[in-house]
C-alpha cells in the first residue's frame, strides 16, 4: 500500500537536490505533490516528468505573502494539506570575525525564518483537520559546532528548537512535527563542482559509513516521518549523516579505520 495515499504535500527547495528526490518518492508513494521554489525553470520541468500528481508553484520561503498565496492556491485547488517539507535552504561560509551582518541574516531569513512562515501558515489548517505531519530538514549541523559555519549552523540549531515547540503547540491537536538531520549529501550545495562520490571519498574518512550520503536516502527519511508509520513520532530527531553525530575518531587507536 502507498503509504502517501491521496495526501496533499508540499516541499519548499522542491525543485533539485534532496527536495526533488523527496517530491519523487512522494508521487510513487501516491501523493499529490507541490513544488515550492524560486528556481521557476527546473521547478516547472519536474513537476511536468512527475505529471498530474504534481504541480509548481513559485515560493520565496522568506516572503509571508509567498507563502499565504501557496496556501491560499493549495486550498482553492485540493481543499487540504496534509504535509508540509520544510526543506528550502542555504549554506554560508565565514568565519564569525569575517561574516557580514547580511549574510548571517540571509541564512536565518531562509533557514530558519523560512521554516518558521510555514510552520506558521500550515498549522491553523492542521489544526482545523485535527491531523497533519510536518518534516523540518535541520542538519547534522543542528546538532553540533562546525568552525566557518557559524550562520548556517546558527539557522539549524534554530528549526531543531523551533521543530519541539512546534510539537508542543500542535500535538494535541493531531499535528506531528519533527526534525531530519542529514549529513554530508551528494547535491549541488554540499558538492558543488560535481565531483564523482569516489572523489569525495577522501573527505568522509572520519564518518563510520565511510561516504557522502545520496539524496534519495534523506528522502526515505522524510517520508517515514510524512507517512503514518511515524505515527507516535513527535518532536524527534532523526539523524541521516552516516553516523557523524555518533562521534569522533581517535586515529590510531583500536577500531579507528584512519
Amino acid at each position: 500500500m502507498q503509504r502517501l495515499a491521496n495526501k496533499i504535500a508540499i516541499i519548499t527547495g522542491g525543485a533539485r537536490g534532496m527536495g526533488a528526490e523527496t517530491a519523487r518518492l512522494f508521487v510513487a508513494e501516491g501523493a499529490h505533490v507541490i513544488i515550492a521554489d524560486l528556481l521557476e525553470q527546473e521547478g516547472a520541468t519536474l513537476a511536468a516528468e512527475l505529471g498530474e500528481a504534481a504541480s509548481f508553484q513559485r515560493l520565496d520561503v522568506g516572503c509571508e505573502e509567498n507563502w499565504q498565496r501557496l496556501v491560499q492556491a493549495t486550498l482553492e485547488r485540493h481543499g487540504r494539506i496534509d504535509v508540509l517539507v520544510n526543506n528550502a535552504a542555504v549554506l554560508v561560509f565565514g568565519a564569525i570575525e569575517q561574516l557580514s551582518k547580511a549574510e548571517f541574516e540571509r541564512a536565518l531569513s531562509i533557514n530558519l525564518t523560512g521554516t518558521f512562515l510555514g510552520i506558521h501558515s500550515v498549522a491553523p489548517i492542521m489544526r482545523e483537520q485535527g491531523c497533519g505531519s510536518i518534516v523540518n530538514i535541520s542538519s547534522v549541523d543542528g546538532l553540533r559546532g562546525v568552525n566557518a559555519l557559524a550562520a548556517y549552523v546558527s539557522s539549524k540549531w534554530g528549526v531543531r528548537g523551533l521543530t519541539k515547540v512546534a510539537a508542543l503547540e500542535l500535538g494535541p491537536h493531531g499535528v506531528r512535527v519533527n526534525s531530519v538531520h542529514p549529513g554530508g549529501v551528494d547535491t549541488l550545495m554540499s558538492n558543488p563542482t560535481g565531483a564523482t562520490r569516489d572523489e569525495l571519498a577522501g573527505q568522509y574518512r572520519t564518518v563510520p559509513q565511510q561516504r557522502i550520503g545520496a539524496p534519495e536516502e534523506i528522502a526515505r527519511a522524510t517520508l517515514f516521518l510524512a507517512s503514518d508509520d511515524a505515527s507516535y513520532c513527535n518532536g524527534s530527531e532523526l539523524s541521516v549523516d552516516g553516523g557523524v553525530a555518533a562521534g569522533a575518531y581517535y586515529p590510531g587507536l583500536p577500531g579507528s579505520p584512519i
